[in-house]
């Protein structure tokens, strides 16, 4: 006996049907890679220019011992990001080749 009625029939047959991404979801997706790539690429290696970048940008001045650990933490954590969005993204990739054949 089929329990399906007709009208979810044809919902799930659209489901199947790839939707074209939109700007605002092609722009998150752009910003996931810019954003900690542009940290990396700018962050300073000297704990005196982090320190003073951080007194810029708050108007809060911080030790030097502490700019090292936030500039350790900060590159950790770009790191990390890229590495989760690119494993999403082969993931993702992946899931497609095999679906396919």
């Amino acid at each position: 006996m089929n329990t399906r009625h007709c009208c979810q029939a044809a919902t799930r047959a659209r489901d199947n049907v790839r939707q074209p991404a939109s700007r605002l979801r092609r722009g998150g997706k752009n910003a996931g890679w810019i954003v900690p790539s542009a940290t990396l690429a700018l962050l300073p290696k000297c704990p005196a220019c982090v320190a003073a970048y951080v007194a810029l940008a708050t108007g809060i001045g911080i030790s030097l011992p502490t700019a090292t650990y936030l500039r350790a933490m900060l590159v950790v954590l770009c790191v990390a990001s890229l590495v989760f969005i690119t494993a999403s993204r082969l993931r993702r990739l992946i899931a497609r080749r095999v679906s396919q054949h």
